[in-house]
């Protein structure tokens, strides 16, 4: 396959999906939703368990969300199954009055027995801004601390450059994610971030390996020696995503509704992470090798 002949056709493509979260995350800021859909975690807020003695399919959720949003003004709020007949409501900051009048409401939309609910209480934000500043300048540090190992073992800047950008690309991907299908935002994306970013960077490196390789042993352009050393490492990259899809997958359909949302966004950085090593990281060192292969001449001036 000839991956630089098409380089551009890919970095479009990856350009225009991050180009979507972006867009969206600008949308929903202006909408008063929030730019991501921040769980309590990061906001805090309240949780009311309910025995409503029936099973929670999606329009009983449905239901429970327009009682929610006509109560407390939340039009966001998370809805659980709890057990076979129980719903866990997590939503914003409510006080114990417009939770006593959204228990009564569904009460008398379902007629259950319990005359209060299972739970009832106010959540304080577990992740703090410090927190949050922390994970934040760990992931910067880890990608320093990554852009200068790779530089020291392949003996060029560009390798580590190249790999960087194709992390940054791969962080941008999950963002995307979780803007548009409204994901919540809790201490699983921190998680998934990091894990994310390990995966991808050894795919990545494996790539590189081979065009350090061959550029020993193959008298040719750099444009056929990275095509080559892609297309020998195609098949390990793509079973390795498989496996590790297999297992994620699985979570997913099988996991409760916590693990899905943990799940879903590790599905796509998995996906993400693997078009990255394959189709982004190494046309990229070909661009900058590209940039110093090709320098700026400059302009003689005209003699008369």
């Amino acid at each position: 396959m000839k991956f630089i002949e098409n380089r551009k056709k890919f970095f479009i493509l990856s350009a225009v999906v991050i180009l979507i979260g972006l867009l969206t995350m600008i949308y929903n800021a202006a909408s008063q939703k929030g730019a991501f859909n921040q769980d309590i975690e990061f906001t805090g807020g309240s949780i009311v368990q309910i025995n409503i003695e029936r099973s929670l399919n999606s329009d009983v959720k449905n239901e429970i969300r327009a009682i929610v949003a006509e109560v407390t003004g939340d039009t966001a709020p998370r809805i659980a199954a709890a057990g076979d007949t129980g719903v866990i409501i997590t939503m914003k900051r409510t006080d114990v009055e417009a939770r006593r009048k959204l228990f009564t409401t569904i009460k008398e939309k379902y007629n259950f027995q319990d005359e209060i609910p299972l739970a009832d209480t106010d959540v304080s934000a577990s992740i703090s801004n410090e927190i949050k500043l922390g994970a934040l300048q760990a992931v910067v540090v880890g990608i320093i601390l990554i852009l200068i190992y790779i530089t020291y073992r392949f003996k060029d800047f560009r390798f580590g450059a190249s790999a960087v950008i194709a992390l940054v690309h791969d962080v941008l991907i999950m963002l995307t994610v979780y803007a548009v299908f409204r994901i919540p935002l809790n201490n699983s994306f921190i998680a998934g971030m990091l894990t994310i970013i390990g995966y991808s960077i050894n795919d990545t490196i494996i790539v590189f390996d081979r065009i350090r390789e061959n550029k020993g042993k193959m008298h040719a352009d750099d444009s056929e020696i990275i095509d080559q050393s892609i297309n020998q490492t195609l098949g390990r990259s793509i079973n390795t995503s498989i496996t590790t899809l297999i297992m994620i997958v699985l979570l997913y359909f099988i996991g409760v509704e916590s693990v899905k949302q943990f799940a879903f966004p590790l599905i796509v950085g998995v996906l993400a992470g693997t078009y990255s090593s394959i189709f982004v990281a190494s046309p990229l060192w070909y661009e900058l090798k590209k940039i110093k292969r090709n320098p700026n001449k400059r302009i003689k001036p005209k003699t008369t």
